[in-house]
């Protein structure tokens, strides 16, 4: 899963960035908010985590203007702008929630997944394929009653394939889900995961299918 943060303190954004990289999402950063805005309209992010006292460009005209374009992406509202009209205006012009700073990171991080899961599925629902069960909220992945023990990178590729299960996923969706912008992750890292991945799920009832030249297929086995 891949979330832009936008604010214009360097210590505080990198701070966040690297807890949610902890948490196995590929992060971009940037300060301004012109560069957010070509952000938003050129690439594709699960969640945006915005500033509203941005440079150059207000955090609330980034906000209208992502929304008058018909942009989708699920927007944090992160703010030292706590007076009542402030959250009501961040909220009437799309925001989908808004906390104050100085905040709990915990706390972030569990509105992010919310966030986040509420973009990919419109519900709480866990995620099901065979005998596999991923839950988008923990981000933990079981087998029946197992828990199955994966990295940061493979509960990524994981959700990546259940969220798109039944359909080919290509290695490229998928480098662009895991990496920022500053990362390289190259075909044969995407293919060691992958690998890795198939052995852990073999008791699982869901295969990984490579379908040649496009990408990978999850899919439940019929024979089970």
């Amino acid at each position: 899963m891949r979330i832009l943060i936008v604010e214009d303190d360097p210590a505080l954004a990198d701070g966040l960035a690297r807890s949610l990289d902890q948490s196995g999402y590929a992060v971009d950063c940037v300060t301004n908010g012109e560069r957010a805005n070509t952000m938003l309209q050129d690439a594709v992010y699960d969640l945006a985590i915005l500033d509203l006292g941005l440079p150059r460009l207000d955090g609330t005209e980034v906000l209208r203007r992502l929304r008058q374009r018909g942009g989708k992406t699920p927007v944090l509202v992160l703010t030292a702008r706590d007076a009542v009209e402030d959250r009501v205006l961040g909220l009437d012009i799309g925001a989908d929630d808004y906390m104050t700073k100085p905040f709990n990171l915990v706390e972030l991080e569990a509105r992010v997944r919310a966030l986040i899961r509420r973009g990919q599925l419109g519900s709480n629902a866990a995620l099901i394929c065979g005998k596999l069960e991923f839950d988008p909220a923990a981000r933990r992945a079981r087998c029946g009653e197992n828990a199955l023990v994966l990295s940061a990178r493979e509960i990524g590729v994981l959700e990546i394939l259940m969220l798109r299960q039944g359909k080919v996923v290509s290695k490229e969706q998928i480098m662009e889900a895991l990496c920022n912008w500053d990362e390289d992750l190259g075909d044969n890292a995407i293919e060691v995961y992958i690998h890795r991945l198939r052995k852990k799920l073999e008791s699982s009832a869901a295969g990984i299918r490579t379908i040649r030249g496009l990408g990978y297929l999850l899919e439940a086995d019929k024979s089970e």
